[in-house]
């Protein structure tokens, strides 16, 4: 009798194990990998001299705008929270939801707006060069 209860208790523990593992199981998901900014231009070389990462957390409150501003390096985003509508100089719009990314445009004026009740909450990264700004504002 305390053989097959060792044996069931055993059985238990392992398929507990078996199931906890799985849930732990490492995903990677693309979000994004291409050559041209969201509104199909080709991205420009990358400018020489010493390279800067700059990552930036931008929260946008709801109702509000980000001032008519370019970029003059290559930058990419991902909304981590709410909606955000980019404008360009063109009058394209592009809307991003909740977890989709963004190849941001490089030397055109834009800026984005939260039209949502929620704010707006996203990550930047920006492949810049040391001494050269990421962000020009009209």
């Amino acid at each position: 009798m305390k053989k097959n209860y060792l044996i069931f208790v055993l059985i238990i523990l392992l398929t507990g194990y078996a199931w906890a593992r799985a849930e732990q199981e490492i995903t990677v998901e693309e979000l994004a990998r291409t050559s041209e900014s969201w509104d199909k231009e080709t991205l420009p070389e990358y400018p020489k001299g010493v390279p800067e990462i700059t990552v930036l957390r931008i929260t946008v409150p709801p109702g509000a705008s980000l001032p008519l501003h370019f970029h003059p390096v290559i930058n990419a985003g991902v909304l981590l929270e709410g909606e955000l509508t980019v404008i360009s100089e063109n009058n394209e719009v592009l809307t991003l939801k909740t977890g989709e990314a963004i190849i941001e445009v490089v030397d055109k004026w834009h800026y984005g707006r939260n039209n949502s009740e929620t704010p707006a909450v996203i990550i930047v990264f920006y492949a810049g060069t040391k001494g050269r700004p990421i962000t020009i504002s009209k």
